[in-house]
């Protein structure tokens, strides 16, 4: 008898929930992408602040700080079941090559995930940029200098980014699966998750909140945030994210352990 990945049985289990939910109860399933982007706008929030705290305290102390921050808003979303559009990159990759999910499905869940990650994103950052913290911020406050430099990278730059960016978010979902106690689990989330966002790589999710607060805590006047430079950070992002993902982590690890051997995850 061919041996079963246990990995993949917990993918596989995870794949049948949002299913079920996306066909169940869709409202629902729109909420739970909403609510990935309260808990990521409530990370990036903290994490841009105790930065800009840390900057006025020792140059170089706030991208520490706020790597170290914002990692905890993954941790908020695998443990309230909030559905991210860039782990289900993974998920819906894994589904089509297991034969879980049809292509046309997968997209469908993939887009609406997204779609509503975006609302959630734009909506909390809005609210979030009428607290203390983001009133009257100087035009060289970290949050501000930190996403125009974002906007202002080259297209590959994104791209190449990006990819990691998903490889190192996925690695810590699937890490966090293997993991036996809840100590452990938060731990690994957050000191993989540190690496993406230390080294600044993109992630269009992420990005979602972190351009929409600078974007109103500024009053739209961040020079740098034009439509144009929006759009292809977004888009390119994107893409590179689906690489990293769907097609590194997702398919790598659905190939590696489809093979009728002993060596499974």
């Amino acid at each position: 008898m061919k041996a079963v990945s246990p990995l993949l049985e917990k993918i596989d289990n995870s794949i049948d929930k949002k299913v079920d939910l996306f066909y169940t109860s869709p409202v629902r399933y729109m909420v739970r992408a909403v609510f990935a982007c309260l808990f990521l706008t409530l990370g990036t929030a903290v994490a841009f602040s105790i930065a800009m705290k840390g900057e006025d305290m020792v140059h170089g102390l706030g991208k520490i700080l706020y790597s170290f921050m914002f990692s905890w808003s993954l941790v908020m979303i695998i443990y309230m079941n909030a559905e991210l559009g860039t782990s289900n990159m993974m998920y819906m990759t894994i589904g089509v090559f297991r034969k879980k999910v049809s292509v046309s499905l997968g997209l469908k869940i993939l887009f609406t995930c997204i779609l509503f990650n975006l609302i959630g994103g734009v909506f909390f950052a809005f609210l979030v940029s009428k607290t203390l913290p983001f009133q009257d911020l100087p035009v060289d406050s970290y949050l501000f200098t930190g996403v125009a430099s974002k906007l202002e990278k080259s297209s590959l730059q994104i791209f190449v980014e990006a990819i990691f960016a998903n490889i190192v978010v996925n690695t810590a979902v699937v890490a966090s699966m293997r993991m036996k106690d809840d100590a452990g689990k938060v731990w690994s989330i957050i000191f993989i998750i540190f690496i993406f966002a230390f080294l600044g790589f993109e992630h269009v999710i992420a990005n979602f909140p972190a351009f929409s607060l600078a974007y109103f805590a500024s009053g739209g006047t961040l020079a740098a945030m034009t439509a144009g430079n929006v759009a292809h950070n977004l888009i390119l992002a994107l893409l590179g994210n689906f690489v990293g993902g769907g097609l590194v982590i997702g398919l790598g690890y659905a190939w590696l352990n489809a093979a009728d051997t002993t060596y499974l995850d």
